[in-house]
């Protein structure tokens, strides 16, 4: 029997323990460009550990759809990574506070168009889940040498819904 964890928005507040949200919200923090042109200024925490270095990756990403089945998570214990979609769709989220070395319990974002998220360094995620549009990701993470991810399979399977 799997359990069923409801989705949320993304909001900043809900998101806070796990990273960043990415997104032109509000007022930007300065216009450059001859102000023709908004910066939203150090939106996120890039970490790539001591022997690491950013790098950005494109990734294409299958379509998925609710309800979705979450068999696994993983994370990267030597860097963060951030996600900006290429497309003007939102994506399913998932991440889980570390309980002992393993995922607690997992929580379901869905994000409007137009937002991106950065995950920390060493935060349980599922796998890059979008559901409409193209799949087509900038991911911008560590680059460098060493074990950077580590897989944790459920017992039993979440249904997200």
């Amino acid at each position: 029997m799997s359990a069923t964890i409801a989705t949320e928005p993304l909001t900043d507040e809900a998101f806070a323990p796990f990273g960043e949200v990415l997104e032109a919200a509000g007022p930007p923090d300065k216009l450059i460009n001859q102000g023709l042109c908004g910066r939203f200024h150090d939106r996120a925490r890039l970490d790539f550990g001591a022997e690491g270095r950013a790098g950005i990756s494109i990734f294409r990403a299958e379509l998925r759809s609710l309800p979705y089945r979450l068999d696994m998570m993983e994370r990267h214990p030597e860097g963060s990574q951030a996600f900006v979609p290429m497309c003007a769709h939102g994506f399913l989220v998932i991440v889980a506070p570390d309980a002992d070395d393993r995922p607690g319990a997992p929580r379901a974002f869905l994000t409007a168009p137009g937002q991106g998220i950065n995950l920390h360094r060493n935060v349980w995620h599922g796998v890059l889940t979008p559901l409409a549009g193209s799949g087509l990701f900038a991911v911008v993470d560590r680059i460098g040498p060493g074990a950077n991810l580590q897989e944790h399979w459920f017992d039993a399977p979440y249904t997200i819904a």
